[in-house]
């Protein structure tokens, strides 16, 4: 463990990138409050049993980003748990296939709710505990962050507004000194790009890969290192940005 461990929360943490990221966390000797959703079907004790090997700790919390209180709640543990909070990432987030004809009003809040609300939920709930040198990190998506996606039109939409309200929290926090950023993964292997429904699947990924200038497509652990980057001193005067990390896919141009 650190002489002086950093405090995080961690939505989605049950799995994917929100997994590899507590681990990360673990490995530098952060203290963690891994997040999950009670419906997820992803164990979060195999998180804390990988965070534990790598010589951390962390505790598991049940959370519900649609829900305010819920996410208070969730704030409110690491400084219960640890008597602070250092870094706070919204990673929890949803993907459903809807074509238009399909997008009703209902579908469409379901997922604002989630992959837009629940983010400003969770990093406002977090700026609450967050003092001076803090460090907030929102998931975005290449959809809707870069590109739009077919049949996606409500998870591209909620993405984009993730990059706006990041700018926006990083101009009003900045007099704080709390820095707020933004990732923008492109082709993760993660359990929700493996869906075949809702996202491309495994036979997608892999023809993806092959178009992807590094080969492949990406590795949750490679996002959770750029996260790690930006809520670590190393990126101190970094605040409002969206980081891409996708293997060069959004730069290669197109035959």
């Amino acid at each position: 463990m650190a002489s002086d461990p950093k405090v995080s929360i961690i939505t989605g943490a049950a799995s994917g990138i929100g997994r590899a990221l507590a681990v990360h966390y673990a490995a530098r000797g952060d203290q963690t409050v891994i997040g999950t959703f009670p419906g997820d079907p992803h164990d979060p004790e195999e998180t804390l049993r990988l965070v534990k090997e790598a010589g951390g700790e962390a505790v598991i919390h049940e959370v519900d980003v649609r829900s305010t209180p819920s996410v208070n709640r969730f704030a409110q543990r690491a400084v219960d748990e640890y008597g602070r909070l250092d870094y706070t990432v919204a990673n929890a987030g949803i993907l459903r296939n809807a074509p238009l004809e399909e997008l009703s009003d209902e579908r469409w809040t379901e997922m604002l709710d989630v992959d837009l609300t629940g983010v400003l939920r969770t990093l406002r709930a977090g700026a609450v505990h967050t003092g001076k040198g803090g460090s907030m990190v929102a998931i975005s998506s290449i959809a809707g962050g870069v590109y739009g996606w077919e049949e996606h039109a409500h998870y591209a939409a909620a993405k984009a507004g993730v990059l706006g309200l990041v700018r926006s929290l990083a101009v009003e926090l900045g007099h704080r000194q709390i820095r707020v950023n933004a990732v923008i993964p492109g082709l993760i292997e993660t359990p929700q790009s493996l869906d075949p429904v809702n996202s491309i699947g495994a036979a997608g990924l892999e023809r993806a890969g092959r178009d992807i200038p590094w080969g492949r497509v990406g590795r949750a652990a490679e996002v959770a290192s750029v996260i790690g980057f930006l809520t670590s001193t190393d990126a101190q005067y970094v605040t409002g940005q969206p980081l891409i990390v996708d293997g060069g896919l959004t730069v290669k141009m197109r035959a």
